[in-house]
């Protein structure tokens, strides 16, 4: 078969362009590549091999940090066995192993050791190549021995056992307790005397005083707080009237009188409630368990101080695990006590919460409006590049900054407003405040006036050739009777703070020191700018062809972003508020400043009124987690505490993260799918 085909050579003059056949140019010979090195090179295989295996090392090493973390947190609350050591010193200790480590004893060390423990201990560095073994045990009783643990030498040890009635004591003060019960106190008199028969008397009444415990907290908490609340209502009371009034009115007269009947009323009522409680205590101090520790001293422990308590040589798997699963129900529901490293973390993980919702629902509304206006309003030009420019330098600050600077201004500032209004040198006379009240209210006259006249002519041709003068005149009316406002309000003689009783008569702060609210418009401000250019990046991705078409079915510049911008670009603003979310969860540095405290068991809601304290300090996950790490007694004993609510911080800040990604992915199926 023959190709008639011809094909033109490119190359040369068009005059001189010859016809060469198909077959002539199926038969040519093609270039030889450089060498296999120049076709990896131009293939991209070792830029596709180091980006992966960039990838691979980045997942490995979240995969690690979060399996250790997982490991650690998840085993804290699992009962361990108790042992019992005798060293060659003639000690003996009753614990729980919390870790073993080799090391290097001096020279200095071995030559202070008794003969027969200095060849054990170079029989154990020569098995070991010159290093020994050291177990950490967790002994407790810190009322006695003033150390919650205590490191023991391998080669110290002559005996070792697991006794059968080392119980583990958890308490309300003092931390945990090693030791065998001997005996059972009721009334003052020994109805038990073995370990068994002591231990089935602690079961039998362990739960009434339990029962009877919290009763009487109730009565301190609830009963005797609101009688105290109505008491401080009125003192206030009298405190204002003299204030507004003075010492010689009417009106402080009656508050006093008023305060006299509150008085009384409220002692009688608190003598009833203090006999209820000092009746529950004479029954609770019935019952004593007498326990006996590892170095032979007898402790009289009173029932009530005891949390929890196990046999931990005892114990089953099913024992154990209702002793982890107890711990947890704790660890999650209840208050904390012996300064943060015992007992729950309720507080914290409601102030984490809350915390970051208030940021959320602040940070994002503001977020995307100043979005929607670099995006979609404002030109191009200096002004808006220098402060596109401010928010990227904004996320560079560091978070302690912004703590800084909401202690400053949201705490000193408007808090100390909010207590006691302006400072009595700083505020305006009446008639300078009234002059600048007909001021405010001549601009805002005028700016809607330019607003009017802006509408009416918005379709003629100068308005779209160039902006209208009376337009910028309505936008400097408008600017300057926001100032003019602000003045009004923050040094107005008639405002007199909305706590200045409490702040004279207790002289503390109400707002105008840390609380939940000013934490979160800081942390808001610190997260500001990731909503903001996340929103923009947003709103960029819509296609343009979709604003035209609305256009040209009639609607406004105003619709088209409310019914067609917005609704696609909610998947990417969703995604700076993941962002937001969890940079805001995470930060403890700001917080130390403007709110957080080491042990705040009040929480910002309750049910006495208003109901909603945003005024009050709170306890956070991040910062407990540094308290129990750093300011702990004892760090080997806080250091589970550390792990497992780090573990209870990432499965909050996972849990919010995964409610918004769940949210986002039905905006996107539901508005981004309809793209044309």
């Amino acid at each position: 078969m023959s190709f008639n085909v011809s094909t033109p050579v490119l190359s040369g003059s068009p005059a001189t362009l010859a016809p060469v056949s198909q077959p002539d140019l199926l038969r040519r010979p093609r270039r030889r590549q450089s060498g296999a090195a120049g076709s990896l090179a131009a293939q991209g295989e070792p830029l596709v091999w180091l980006t992966g295996g960039a990838l691979v090392v980045a997942i490995a090493m979240i995969v690690a940090l979060l399996a250790f973390i997982l490991v650690e947190g998840l085993s804290t609350f699992w009962p361990l066995r108790v042992l019992e050591v005798k060293t060659a010193d003639g000690k003996t200790w009753l614990g729980e192993v919390s870790s073993v480590e080799t090391f290097k004893p001096s020279a200095e060390t071995l030559a202070a050791l008794a003969p027969g423990v200095r060849d054990s201990a170079k029989r154990e560095l020569a098995a070991n190549h010159g290093a020994a073994s050291r177990t950490l045990l967790r002994t407790g009783n810190f009322e006695l021995t003033n150390t919650d643990a205590n490191w023991i030498e391998q080669y110290q040890v002559q005996e070792q056992s697991q006794p059968e009635w080392a119980v583990v004591f958890e308490r309300l003060t003092w931390g945990r307790f090693y030791g065998t019960p001997i005996a059972f106190v009721l009334d003052g008199k020994q109805v038990a005397t073995t370990p068994a028969d002591s231990w089935a008397k602690l079961n039998e009444f362990l739960g009434p005083v339990h029962d009877r415990f919290q009763r009487r907290v109730a009565l301190e908490q609830h009963d005797i707080g609101a009688i105290s609340r109505r008491q401080k209502a009125a003192d206030l009371a009298v405190v204002q009237a003299e204030l507004s009034s003075g010492k010689d009115s009417a009106a402080h007269a009656t508050a006093v009188a008023e305060d006299a009947q509150v008085q009384a009323a409220a002692a009688k009522d608190k003598a009833q409630i203090e006999h209820q409680i000092q009746k529950l205590n004479r029954e609770n101090a019935q019952y004593v368990l007498q326990v006996k520790t590892a170095q032979g001293q007898t402790i009289d422990m009173p029932v009530e101080q005891i949390v929890r308590a196990y046999p931990a040589n005892q114990l089953g798997f099913w024992g154990k695990v209702g002793v982890y699963l107890s711990r947890w129900r704790e660890f999650l529901f209840d208050d904390p006590r012996e300064a943060n490293s015992e007992g729950g973390v309720f507080p914290a993980i409601w102030g984490t919460i809350a915390m970051t919702l208030i940021l959320s629902a602040l940070v994002v509304p503001f977020g995307v409006l100043a979005a929607l206006y670099l995006r979609e309003y404002a030109k191009r030009g200096f002004l808006v590049s220098a402060v596109r420019i401010a928010i990227n330098n904004l996320a560079g600050v560091p978070s302690i900054v912004f703590g800084v600077f909401g202690l400053g201004f949201f705490c000193y500032k408007v808090g100390g407003w909010m207590d006691t209004g302006a400072d009595v040198a700083n505020r305006w006379s009446a008639g300078g405040w009234w002059s600048g009240v007909a001021g405010l209210a001549g601009l805002t006259a005028l700016g809607l006036f330019c607003a009017y006249r802006t509408v009416q002519n918005a379709n003629t041709a100068a308005a779209r050739r160039a902006p209208s003068f009376v337009a910028r005149i309505g936008v400097a009316a408008w600017l300057s009777a926001l100032v003019l406002a602000v003045l009004l309000i923050s040094y107005s003689p008639f405002f007199e703070g909305f706590f200045r009783a409490k702040s004279v008569a207790e002289k503390a702060p109400t707002f105008g020191t840390g609380g939940i609210l000013w934490a979160s418009l800081t942390l808001a401000l610190l997260t500001l700018p990731v909503v903001i250019v996340a929103t923009e990046e947003a709103l960029a991705a819509v296609p343009k062809s979709m604003r035209e078409g609305s256009y040209a079915c009639g609607a406004s510049k105003w619709q088209t972003i409310w019914r067609i911008v917005l609704p696609r670009a909610l998947p990417g603003i969703m995604t700076g508020m993941i962002l937001a979310m969890a940079r805001g969860a995470g930060e403890v540095a700001p917080l130390m400043l403007v709110g957080v405290q080491k042990i705040a068991k009040d929480l910002p809601v309750d049910a006495v009124f208003p109901f909603i304290h945003p005024e009050r300090s709170f306890m956070h996950l991040g910062f407990h987690i540094y308290d129990v790490g750093m300011q702990s007694r004892n760090s080997e004993a806080g250091k589970p505490m550390v792990f497992t609510t780090t573990l209870l911080l990432i499965t909050i800040v996972a849990a919010l993260n995964i409610a918004a990604v769940w949210l986002r992915g039905r905006l996107r199926r539901k508005f981004v799918a309809n793209h044309f």
